[in-house]
């Protein structure tokens, strides 16, 4: 088994490299991912600038990117070959709900999936690293569980899995979950520089809005792993019959074109 290892917090950060020591002996593993902290960059490429590669001591390679930037150059050429599943993680911090839109975890993790490879998104709920190597081996026995189901290498599929911040052994079993919701953000916060300019911080995330039974906040709230199966397809297809209806409406109330007639054409001016 290949599998590309990718996250968002850079390749130093705690979470990417207990997650490489927990599959080096289950798989063939490479560490490709960016060089500093990119998180809320979900799917960004960067597409105006050249991208770097750079071999760090401890065999890891970085780039001076975005986390979809890492797997995907090393999806189109870096590599040089196809791995067999995509793993983002472990990130420091929940990635639940409207989280997933931002999160440069999932955004490197979908964009193993984008090129038709499995990919698994992998967070702690709690920040600062809390039980770090217990979430590795859960990490590791999930990993596991889907290659023994023959899963893994076959089509693609994209998973969003959050692990609670506790001992191996208190970690419950793995719920099945859809996305909860949360309130808008917070105000945005304000500043003033030492050369007098305002600058501008985005808020802190809005609290949860939902968070019932069959959610992902739920389901970590009472200390299981929640596991939720993520699509890019972003159309809505619960509503697809009302806009069909409302397109058709536009289409028959646009105005037609009007040809101009002679009394409307403008008219030459006369020198005077």
């Amino acid at each position: 088994m290949k599998i590309l290892i990718c996250n968002d917090d850079g390749y130093q950060a705690p979470g990417i490299v207990a997650l490489y020591e927990a599959l080096k002996d289950v798989a063939d593993v490479e560490v490709i991912a960016p060089e500093q902290n990119n998180s809320a960059k979900s799917n960004a490429l960067t597409l105006h600038s050249p991208l770097y590669v750079t071999r760090a001591s401890n065999g890891f390679r970085y780039v001076n990117g975005t986390p979809a930037d890492c797997v995907h150059i090393a999806l189109t050429g870096l590599l040089g070959y196809r791995p067999d599943l995509v793993v983002s993680g472990i990130n420091n911090g929940a990635n639940m709900g409207d989280d997933t839109i931002y999160s440069g975890t999932v955004g490197a993790a979908m964009e193993g999936f984008l090129f038709g490879i499995p990919a698994i998104a992998f967070s702690q709920v709690e920040r600062n690293w809390g039980h770090l190597e217990s979430a590795a081996l859960k990490a590791r026995d999930l990993v596991l569980q889907m290659a023994r189901q023959n899963l893994i290498g076959t089509s693609p599929w994209l998973l969003n899995v959050n692990i609670p911040n506790l001992p191996f052994d208190e970690v419950g079993h793995v719920k099945l979950c859809r996305l909860g919701r949360r309130h808008a953000a917070e105000a945005v916060i304000t500043q003033v520089s030492p050369r007098g300019d305002t600058m501008y911080w985005i808020g802190a995330a809005g609290p949860v809005m939902d968070e019932a039974e069959g959610t992902d906040f739920h389901a970590t709230a009472q200390g299981h792993m929640s596991i939720t199966p993520l699509k890019v397809d972003l159309t809505d297809h619960d509503h697809l019959g009302y806009w069909a209806q409302t397109a058709a409406r536009l289409a028959a109330s646009s105005p037609q074109t009007i040809e101009p007639t002679e009394s409307s054409a403008p008219h030459s001016s006369t020198p005077t």
